[in-house]
């Protein structure tokens, strides 16, 4: 430890603690200090790349969110994206199109393209709203496909428009674009929309094309009774038509017989009898 020391005459003699202190560590303070800067000039040296790893990284980032999501802002591209989708699919497509009957354009459109899919063995299946029965147009289109195997169904209210093929890439709207799409490869995102719509196709009923007059029925009163719950909510006569793919026209008529067999002089009557009429029904 540095605390004795031994004279020419070879004795030993005690040294000073303080002196032995400055003897023993100041080699290891001075081999700290090499240290320490080096150290310091090894992270100045690593640290001189971090913007090029950072340019690097963002490129990378954005080769990756290109992969994952691709915004298409032209109906062209979108209607080629859609074609070569259906093109390669080669097991499922899962298709949700809320607003009603679907114009004679478009279905003329889908329909060469599903039959090809539904030929190739690819299961198909589609979502539509209980008001596109009552097209003749996709009636036409439902009965075709479905003489291949698909699988239509419709709800009352409201859902997201889809198109996913394969579970693996899936194609939905750009708000209050109508000629553009997202496309989705990222497979978290893909598999949270698949069950989604799995679980709008278990509340789904099938659709028919032949008219059966009580299930015709059966759906009249089921959106009339949405529509009276979306008027309770302070909905619109053009946002509940537009929410149910129903006409503003037909909208008001189902809201005039709704009132009419309740005896209600006002929406908010009729939202308050209809009220009253679950509250006095005894629970199932």
């Amino acid at each position: 430890m540095g605390l004795l020391r031994r004279t020419p005459e070879r004795a030993v003699l005690p040294v000073a603690p303080d002196e032995a202190v400055q003897r023993t560590l100041g080699p290891l303070e001075r081999e700290m200090r090499a240290r320490r800067q080096h150290m310091e000039r090894t992270r100045e040296q690593l640290m001189a790349f971090m913007p090029l790893y950072e340019s690097h990284l963002l490129r990378l980032t954005h080769l990756r969110q290109a992969e994952y999501v691709e915004l298409l802002t032209d109906l062209r591209a979108v209607r080629e994206a859609i074609t070569e989708l259906g093109r390669t699919c080669e097991r499922e497509v899962m298709t949700a199109q809320p607003g009603g009957g679907r114009r004679a354009e478009v279905l003329e459109e889908a329909v060469a393209r599903d039959e090809e899919l539904l030929r190739r063995g690819v299961r198909m299946r589609v979502l539509y709203q209980h008001t596109a029965r009552f097209s003749s147009g996709t009636c036409a289109y439902v009965e075709r496909v479905g003489r291949l195997g698909a699988q239509v169904r419709t709800l009352d209210d409201e859902f997201m428009r889809m198109l996913v093929f394969d579970r693996a890439t899936a194609v939905i709207p750009v708000p209050d674009d109508p000629h553009a799409a997202v496309l989705i490869r990222e497979p978290h995102v893909v598999a949270f929309m698949v069950g989604a719509y799995e679980r709008l196709w278990l509340e789904a009923l099938p659709f028919e094309t032949e008219w059966d007059r009580q299930t015709i029925m059966d759906i009249s009163d089921e959106l009339k009774q949405t529509i009276v719950r979306l008027l309770t909510e302070g909905l619109t006569d053009a946002a509940i038509a537009r929410r149910l793919g129903l006409s503003v026209r037909s909208c008001r008529r189902h809201v005039a017989d709704v009132m009419a067999a309740l005896g209600a002089e006002s929406r908010f009557q009729a939202g308050y009898l209809l009220a009253q009429q679950d509250r006095d029904q005894p629970a199932p």
